[in-house]
C-alpha cells in the first residue's frame, strides 16, 4: 500500500510539473525568463506556493527547467519530424520549413522561445546563460551537420559549400522572419524567408533544379 501511495504522489507531482512548465514556457516566450517566479506560477495555476517550490526549489531551477522543456518541445516540433526526410537537400529544406512553421504557428505565443531568451541572456553569465547557449549551439550544429551531409554524402550541395557560413545565413533568415512577424503581427515575413532560403539553397546546390519551389 505504501508503494501505491508513493506512486500516486510521484504521478501527481509529474502532472503538476508538466502543468507548471507548460505555463512557464509560454510566459518566458513573451516576457522573458526573469518574469518567472514560484509565487506567480502558484497564483496563476491555483497551486500552493510550497508545492511548486518543492518541485523546483528555486527561481533559477524553475528557469532551467523551463529552458529544458522548451528544448524538448522544439525537438518534437522541428528536429524529430525532419529526421523522416531523406538525408540531403530535402532534409535541409524540411528543417527550415518546420522551423518557420513552428514560429508562424506560435507553438510559443511569443514566437521562437529561444530567440527571445537569447537576447535576454546573451550578455550575462551563469547556469541559465549556459543552458541557453547550449540550446543555441545544438541547433546550429544540427543545421551544420545537415548541410555537411548534403555536401559530402549525397553531393547535392557544391563541394566548396562552407557549412558554418550557410548555416549562419539560413538561421539568420529564419530568425529575422520570426522577429519581424512578432513585432508587426504580420505573417508576410515567413513567405519572404522561404523565398530567400530557396534562393540561397539554389545558389549552393550542385543541381539547382532539385531545390523545391516555394508554394
Amino acid at each position: 500500500m505504501s508503494g501505491t501511495r508513493l506512486d500516486g504522489r510521484v504521478e501527481r507531482g509529474n502532472r503538476t510539473r508538466q502543468l507548471v512548465l507548460r505555463r512557464t514556457v509560454d510566459i518566458a516566450s513573451v516576457e522573458g525568463l526573469d518574469a518567472l517566479s514560484v509565487g506567480r506560477i502558484a497564483t496563476e495555476l491555483q497551486l500552493s506556493k510550497s508545492g511548486v517550490f518543492a518541485l523546483f526549489g528555486s527561481k533559477q531551477e524553475l528557469q532551467l527547467a523551463t529552458v529544458r522543456e522548451a528544448s524538448r518541445i522544439y525537438v518534437e516540433q522541428v528536429v524529430r519530424p525532419a529526421a523522416d526526410t531523406p538525408v540531403g537537400l530535402s532534409r535541409l529544406w524540411r528543417l527550415c520549413e518546420l522551423w518557420l512553421d513552428y514560429s508562424e504557428g506560435r507553438v510559443f505565443p511569443g514566437g521562437c522561445f529561444f530567440y527571445g531568451v537569447i537576447a535576454e541572456y546573451d550578455a550575462r553569465s551563469g547556469p541559465v546563460h549556459d543552458a541557453v547557449l547550449r540550446a543555441q549551439r545544438d541547433w546550429t550544429a544540427h543545421i551544420e551537420r545537415t548541410i555537411t551531409e548534403a555536401r559530402d554524402d549525397t553531393r547535392e550541395l557544391r563541394a566548396d559549400t562552407d557549412a558554418p557560413q550557410l548555416a549562419f545565413e539560413l538561421i539568420a533568415l529564419m530568425e529575422t522572419a520570426n522577429v519581424v512577424s512578432v513585432l508587426h503581427d504580420d505573417g508576410t515575413a515567413y513567405r519572404r524567408a522561404r523565398i530567400a532560403i530557396v534562393s540561397r539553397l539554389r545558389a549552393a546546390a550542385a543541381d539547382p533544379s532539385i531545390v523545391p519551389q516555394v508554394p
